[in-house]
């Protein structure tokens, strides 16, 4: 849960997300990579994200939370939990998903 609503500083969360996409050839190791969720293709993935930002933008709304911080915005050598891949070659969502999701508009 969340701590209690202040208004005399802002309230971040630190971190969130951790959704991986191994994506052969963009990886940083062949094998053995590393998400706290993994997903085997991209729709799936945008699902995830999406889903994650619903729940969050009512925090924002009604709890106080000014920021959050998503956990990765590209792969980290073993970590696959990035929204591009380790070489940036490829952005591993539905880019038109994740800024309407971002900005709380609905999601097509």
């Amino acid at each position: 849960g969340l701590p209690p609503k202040v208004t005399d500083r802002a309230m971040v969360l630190g971190e969130f997300g951790g959704l991986g996409l191994p994506i052969k050839g963009h990886t940083w190791q062949a094998e053995k990579n590393w998400g706290y969720r993994s997903f085997t293709n991209a729709t799936d993935l945008t699902t995830a994200y999406v889903g994650l930002l619903e729940k969050l933008h009512p925090l924002v709304k009604s709890d106080g939370l000014s920021a959050a911080i998503y956990t990765q915005t590209t792969d980290v050598e073993i970590e696959i939990n990035g929204l591009m891949t380790y070489d940036r070659a490829i952005v591993k969502m539905d880019e038109k998903k994740v800024r309407a999701a971002n900005f709380g508009q609905p999601v097509k």
